[in-house]
């Protein structure tokens, strides 16, 4: 069963954002990544999806990955395009996003921007999306991670640096890819 503390408001930190070690729920299947981190950013936004999502979550996710991808194969996952299509249409709290590429300057940018979605993957291709929830004093960022369900901590140094084992253990893969900024 999904456990959502912290999607409907309780179990997050003072800033609103669900606080490291927070279960929002697991993805439904091995490419519904993206779909989850959907419907968390707007649960989170206030956009929709309100209270908790136990029961809902799976069927959520489906929903979210049928309408993020009219062309695309689902099988493939969901791509930086239909995910900021589907948040314009369906989370319009989250504000308009812009898909860019994840350089140093635009990384600088994630903590203070609300939840933000991060393409992760190999050293040749994207493969998993994670959700940026806030950050600490320290800097350390919250990141959803949907295959475990968690909000875990990551200090963005370790993608400057390259630590591509560190950054895998917590996002299940090494590189930074893109991000969707609001």
């Amino acid at each position: 069963m999904d456990d959502t503390r912290g999607v409907d408001g309780t179990g997050g930190t003072d800033g609103g954002a669900p606080a490291v070690g927070t279960l929002l729920g697991s993805q439904v299947d091995g490419v519904s990544c993206g779909p989850a981190v959907l419907v968390v950013t707007a649960a989170l936004t206030g956009s929709g999806w309100p209270g908790a999502l136990a029961g809902r979550f799976a069927a959520a996710q489906r929903t979210a990955h049928r309408q993020a991808n009219r062309v695309w194969p689902r099988a493939l996952g969901t791509t930086p395009w239909g995910m900021r299509a589907w948040l314009r249409r369906h989370a319009p709290a989250a504000g308009p996003f812009r898909v860019r590429p994840a350089t140093a300057a635009v990384l600088r940018r994630v903590p203070g921007s609300g939840p933000v979605p991060l393409l992760v993957g190999s050293r040749f291709l994207p493969r998993h999306w994670v959700l940026v929830t806030g950050a600490g004093a320290d800097g350390t960022w919250s990141v959803y991670e949907p295959g475990s369900g968690r909000v875990r901590p990551l200090h963005p140094r370790l993608l400057r640096a390259g630590d591509d084992d560190a950054v895998a253990r917590v996002l299940r893969w090494p590189r930074a890819w893109c991000v969707l900024l609001p």
